[in-house]
């Protein structure tokens, strides 16, 4: 199937717009819907194929026929497949050459499924903004309106497809199709599930397949799930870890106590560079506000932070009284008590 896209055309000839007997000739009473259109005009257009087949809309179609139009806005939708596409334009059951496999008349449901949904949600947005307008009033495609019932659309799409099954089964029949793309299922299962859809084709029942290929699908998607949670566990406890010893190097290399790798030491203009720009620092934030928004793993980072700067502040300040007992020179402030200020 092609890319899927439509558009507007006004004044199409109605005469030139072809319906195909898979659409419903018994539309009931179009009285009505014929004096609706007549009062409010065509609010939602009927839906074709380019070249004219009718696919959505055949009681608004027999409406303004009753009307005399001769001229009507459609919605022309392309990407319509060249299967469907014969399916709607057929003037006789025998120019099928062969009866559609389950397969195929589940590809089929697929597309007109959406076609139909497509043309419900029209109507449904064409009236809901209408003044004085009923919702519902111009509904109807080739069936009655869906009034926003998936099951009703699938019910429809299925009685379009000649000899086709219940819309259950064709339901089943698409996701056992589903499941031999899917990336995420296992090979395995994939494959299975192309082996039972020849087997459908060849005329196997399809609800044991589907009841099996399902269980085993949902059954792998949670051993998925299980793994992912799994893995993004020990991704966390990982981190932590990476973090905690992080932590803890940092404050027994500002202790001085012994690592297994001796730090790379820095020259003195970067030191004070550090220090130069947290000049301060503690006026630009607030403790309230720091206290509610930081994790217990920042606060703990940063408890270890002021441990490790406080340790190596009185190992600084140590020297510089040695250096002062050498020199005579120089004086001391009690750095812990000062830092604890803070």
């Amino acid at each position: 199937m092609s890319e899927q896209t439509g558009f507007i055309e006004l004044d199409r000839a109605v005469e030139a717009i072809t319906v195909g007997p898979r659409h419903r000739t018994d539309f009931g009473d179009i009285d009505e819907l014929a004096a609706s259109i007549a009062r409010e005009g065509l609010l939602q257009p009927i839906t074709i194929t380019p070249e004219g087949l009718l696919v959505c809309g055949a009681r608004r179609l027999a409406a303004i026929k009753q009307l005399g139009w001769r001229k009507t806005n459609v919605w022309v939708r392309s990407g319509i497949s060249d299967k469907l596409g014969h399916l709607l334009a057929e003037q006789d059951e025998n120019t099928l050459h062969k009866p559609l496999t389950q397969q195929e008349a589940a590809a089929l449901y697929r597309e007109l499924k959406q076609l139909l949904a497509e043309d419900a949600e029209r109507r449904k947005a064409s009236t809901q903004f209408h003044d004085g307008h009923e919702p519902g009033e111009h509904g109807g495609g080739n069936f009655p309106p869906p009034a926003g019932s998936n099951g009703k659309t699938r019910e429809q799409a299925a009685a379009m497809i000649p000899g086709s099954a219940s819309y259950k089964t064709l339901e089943k029949i698409s996701y056992l199709q589903h499941l031999t793309s899917d990336p995420t299922v296992p090979d395995e299962l994939r494959t299975q599930a192309e082996q039972e859809l020849s087997r459908i084709d060849a005329g196997a029942p399809v609800d044991p397949a589907y009841r099996q290929l399902r269980e085993a699908a949902e059954a792998a998607q949670q051993q998925r799930v299980e793994q992912l949670h799994r893995l993004a566990d020990e991704a966390v406890a990982k981190a932590k870890a990476s973090t905690k010893k992080r932590t803890t190097t940092t404050a027994a290399q500002a202790t001085g106590s012994a690592t297994d790798e001796v730090p790379r030491r820095y020259p003195t203009r970067a030191f004070w560079a550090t220090w130069g720009e947290l000049a301060d620092w503690w006026t630009h934030y607030d403790p309230d506000q720091l206290a509610a928004e930081l994790t217990d793993e920042q606060y703990r980072s940063f408890q270890a932070t002021v441990e490790g700067t406080l340790a190596f502040a009185e190992r600084l300040q140590a020297a510089r009284e040695a250096r002062t007992d050498d020199t005579g020179t120089g004086g001391t402030v009690p750095v812990r008590g000062h830092l604890r200020a803070l």
